[in-house]
C-alpha cells in the first residue's frame, strides 16, 4: 500500500495534477501521524495495510460530511473540492461490498463466531472488521447487525 501512495505521489508530481498531489500529501501526513503516534505508545513496528485503510475509510467519512455541510452553507465550490479529494482517496481502497455481499458477509460473519444473541455483536463486528476492513461502512452495518441478532 506504501508502495502505490508513493508511486501515485510521483506520478502526480509529474504530471503537475496539483489537486491530486495535494490530497495524496495528506494521506502521508495521516500515515505518518498515526505511526508517529504508535511510537508514543511504545510500539516501534511499521503500521499495516488494515490500519492504513482504516485511515483512509476514515478521512473519506471527513470530507463526506465536510462536503454535506458546505453545500449546506451553500459554498459548492469547496463541496467539490472535498468530493475530488474522495475520489482520489477512494483509488486506494478496496471495492466497497453491495447490499447483497454486506449481508452475505454478516450472515457468514454470525455463522462464525457462533453468534445466538445480542450479546454477540461485538465478536461479529471483530469478524466483520478483520475480513472487510475499508470494503463496508461499519457504521451501517451495525444495526443489520444488530437486527439480525435481535
Amino acid at each position: 500500500m506504501r508502495d502505490r501512495l508513493n508511486t501515485a505521489l510521483k506520478e502526480a508530481m509529474k504530471a503537475k495534477d496539483a489537486g491530486r498531489l495535494s490530497t495524496l500529501r495528506l494521506i502521508n501526513a495521516a500515515i505518518k501521524d498515526r505511526e508517529i503516534a504508535a511510537r508514543g505508545e511504545g510500539d516501534e513496528t511499521d503500521i499495516t495495510n488494515d490500519e492504513i485503510l482504516a485511515i483512509l475509510g476514515k478521512m473519506v467519512k471527513q470530507r463526506q460530511e465536510s462536503a454535506r455541510q458546505y453545500e449546506e452553507a451553500g459554498r459548492l465550490e469547496l463541496a467539490e473540492k472535498e468530493r475530488a479529494e474522495i475520489k482520489v482517496i477512494e483509488d486506494f481502497l478496496p471495492r466497497q461490498l453491495d447490499d447483497d455481499e454486506v449481508s452475505a458477509a454478516i450472515d457468514a460473519a454470525i455463522t462464525e463466531v457462533g453468534a445466538e444473541s445480542i450479546r454477540d455483536m461485538g465478536k461479529v463486528m471483530g469478524a466483520l472488521k478483520a475480513k472487510y476492513t475499508g470494503q463496508m461502512d461499519f457504521g451501517a452495518v451495525g444495526p443489520i447487525v444488530k437486527s439480525k441478532l435481535g
